[in-house]
């Protein structure tokens, strides 16, 4: 589960707690594209769902749908829900499309009323994965969860997107947040490319 969070991180721009909190809701398989709710500034917004990660998207969805109709079956099956939401809808907390797309292997339990459900994954387990990831694979940067959200803006930026959109896509406010991003590109002291670059592209393509 770990490595699908990761996927989700790095195709659609997320921060690591934004992936961790969506619900089966939030994700529009036919649309391609997913819902960011409640993210940074208390802003909802949407992004693209990458369709490399589609299918094994929809089978942890079915995976999770076995997993809530087990916890109802027994008694649970019940989520956090926004306060509001709670207050106005009793049942939401099991209905479906309100449980975690990443729900935690235990249930949580009160010991006060007896109460149980399920959390959304630890975000240390994602981060302990990539630190193993990291490790294996004999990276000598720095690499977290977040290097995941600035790849995906860089390598947009790469292929010549528009920083508007990029900066949607992020969910910054300031576009001068997403100008940092820039100065990653691979394109020399002053963010250009050099005239030679693109003759040398094409003389390698005519050889």
């Amino acid at each position: 589960m770990e490595a699908l969070v990761s996927e989700v991180l790095y195709g659609s721009g997320l921060r690591l707690m934004e992936a961790l909190r969506l619900r089966v809701k939030d994700l529009d398989f036919e649309r391609r594209e997913l819902t960011v709710r409640d993210g940074k500034g208390s802003k909802d917004r949407r992004t693209m769902l990458p369709l490399g990660v589609g299918e094994r998207l929809r089978v942890q969805l079915r995976k999770v749908r076995l997993l809530h109709e087990k916890d109802h079956a027994e008694g649970y099956g019940s989520v956090q829900l926004p306060g509001a939401l709670r207050r106005k809808s009793r049942n939401a907390d099991k209905q479906l499309n309100w449980q975690w797309v990443f729900p935690q292997h235990q249930r949580w339990r009160n010991d006060q009323t007896g109460e149980q459900g399920r959390h959304h994954l630890d975000p240390s387990l994602v981060q302990k994965a990539i630190r193993r990831a990291v490790i294996e694979a004999k990276i000598s940067k720095a690499a977290t969860s977040h290097s995941f959200r600035h790849s995906f803006a860089t390598h947009l930026l790469e292929r010549g997107h528009d920083i508007r959109t990029i900066q949607e896509l992020l969910g910054h406010n300031d576009i001068r947040t997403t100008m940092i991003y820039t100065h990653g590109l691979n394109r020399g002291p002053f963010g250009i490319s050099s005239p030679d670059d693109t003759l040398q592209s094409s003389a390698h393509y005519l050889d």
